[in-house]
């Protein structure tokens, strides 16, 4: 029936079915486009291991972060936990250590050690005319031996108590601090010195040593008798 003498509502109904209709269009391999693109495609084959994943990965999915380089989640990683908690002890340890210290210090007698006031230097025969320095540093003192007799002179300066120098170019003890002058018995005669510098306690012990205490001292107050010339300020020959 030629379509020019179709009715006209039966020629719609053909241009409208016509539309509906796939295009198909004959291909190289005389298969129409239409049924090749209607055919379903199969997934891609996976060789090798069948747990790989191929293909981009879902964003949000444990895939998609191994893919990234995160790793995915798993057991914690509990050594910095172990070595902060182990820092954290031994903080600890060491505060409770000090004040326990600290405590039991408090209860404890605060006792000073100081040497002992009486000690033995030796014979006197060990000692030549003039000045000893050996006992200075342990005990403070100088052994003194002239012509006549030794004695001990007790290094501390009449003015402020600090330690004269020795001087043996000048014969003469000087003091460091205030510029205060001593002649070689320890007598001032120069500087803001008032008085001598003490000497100590001397006698011989029983073995013959010479036995010194400076705990007791002798002196020469500025207008009083001098105690030079007592018994065991010095000892003679």
């Amino acid at each position: 029936m030629n379509r020019a003498l179709r009715p006209k509502g039966e020629a719609e109904k053909n241009v409208v079915w016509e539309a509906r209709m796939p295009k198909q269009t004959i291909t190289e391999s005389g298969q129409p486009e239409a049924e090749l693109e209607s055919k379903p495609t199969s997934p891609p084959q996976q060789r090798g291991n069948p747990s790989s994943y191929v293909g981009t990965p879902a964003v949000g999915t444990s895939r998609a972060v191994s893919a990234a380089g995160i790793s995915s989640i798993g057991p914690p990683n509990l050594l910095p936990d172990k070595r902060r908690r182990r820092f954290a002890w031994i903080c600890i340890a060491g505060f409770l250590s000090t004040w326990l210290i600290a405590f039991f210090r408090f209860f404890l007698p605060r006792v000073l050690f100081e040497p002992s006031t009486v000690f033995k230097i030796g014979y006197p025969a060990d000692y030549a005319l003039g000045i000893d320095e050996k006992w200075l540093q342990k005990y403070r003192i100088w052994v003194d031996r002239t012509p006549d007799r030794l004695f001990i002179i007790f290094a501390r300066c009449t003015h402020l108590g600090c330690t004269p120098d020795w001087k043996p170019a000048e014969n003469k003890f000087k003091c460091p601090c205030h510029g205060s002058g001593y002649d070689s018995e320890g007598i001032n005669f120069e500087g803001p010195a008032p008085r001598p510098m003490d000497r100590a306690h001397i006698e011989l012990a029983p073995d013959g040593q010479i036995l010194v205490n400076v705990a007791q001292l002798y002196s020469w107050p500025k207008g009083q008798r001098d105690q030079f010339n007592d018994p065991g300020s010095y000892l003679s020959g």
